[in-house]
């Protein structure tokens, strides 16, 4: 006997298929559309005038401070894993539709690895052609996180005359003071450890500082490379403190004012580095 047509199961059967040829259709326009956006924030970045000033000051304070320095030291040695870190962020951001956030953090680390390049080159090499690290006010910033974060950047940056012969080691304790304290306050332990229980612990069980570093970026869609990259950044400029620290002797100290600035300035944005990254 022949199965009797059912006009019900039939147009549920029609609009079952046209919903999936529908799904398939908006997931093709999808898909165009985010190439096109892809394509088009590629575009955008090429024509950048920041991020294309930035990239040429990397390359060419780069190609400065290969052929100059011979020496390899624990400061040299991190601005290169800092530049491997900015490398890795390239490859993966190149051809990947960047939203607007995302790419905020990118001018950001491609300006503090110009920055950290240019402040190796007048420490190490005698060399200020750089010209890439601009003043920022932090001052606003660190007071909305702590009073005495501002209070001590303050000091800080009063330490920094050129009659002050200890200028280099008071600047550097208090700066140095500064990044810790920051990274304690925005992300204490005991939040650590419950956003992520398993994070990595020093030996003294704190979480390290990545751990910390991780915590305060979660509210960022980014990738792994670019929390390496933030830590690798804090470590360049504590290992500049370590440099800075023998200059006990001479008007500011071994290091002349003009190399005091400039790395004044290095700190200045490494620590507008951190308050932008952490929301």
């Amino acid at each position: 006997m022949a199965k009797s047509f059912n006009m019900s199961s039939f147009k549920s059967q029609v609009r079952q298929a046209q919903h999936k040829v529908e799904r398939q259709m908006q997931n093709e326009i999808n898909k165009a559309m985010r190439k096109f956006e892809g394509d088009l924030n590629r575009e955008l970045r090429k024509y950048n005038s920041n991020v294309r000033r930035n990239q040429q000051i990397i390359m060419r304070e780069l190609n400065k401070l290969s052929s100059n320095s011979s020496v390899q030291t624990k400061y040299t040695i991190s601005l290169k894993v800092m530049h491997q870190h900015y490398t890795e962020i390239e490859n993966v951001y190149q051809d990947t539709y960047v939203t607007p956030e995302q790419e905020h953090i990118l001018e950001l680390i491609e300006r503090e690895q110009a920055n950290g390049l240019v402040t190796a080159n007048a420490v190490e090499n005698e060399d200020f052609t750089g010209g890439n690290t601009d003043d920022v006010e932090i001052g606003n910033k660190l007071q909305v996180v702590s009073e005495d974060l501002n209070n001590r950047w303050k000091g800080a940056v009063f330490a920094l005359s050129p009659h002050n012969p200890d200028a280099a080691r008071h600047f550097c304790t208090s700066a140095r003071e500064i990044f810790t304290e920051f990274i304690e306050l925005k992300a204490p332990d005991a939040q650590v450890f419950m956003y992520n229980p398993d994070c990595e612990k020093t030996d003294r069980g704190n979480a390290t500082r990545r751990e910390k570093i991780k915590y305060m970026m979660r509210n960022n869609d980014i990738v792994e490379s670019v929390v390496d990259f933030a830590e690798a950044d804090i470590t360049n400029i504590l290992e500049l403190f370590h440099v800075l620290s023998d200059g006990t002797h001479g008007a500011a100290g071994r290091y002349g004012f003009e190399k005091l600035i400039q790395v004044k300035k290095r700190v200045e944005q490494g620590i507008n580095f951190l308050c932008e990254i952490s929301g």
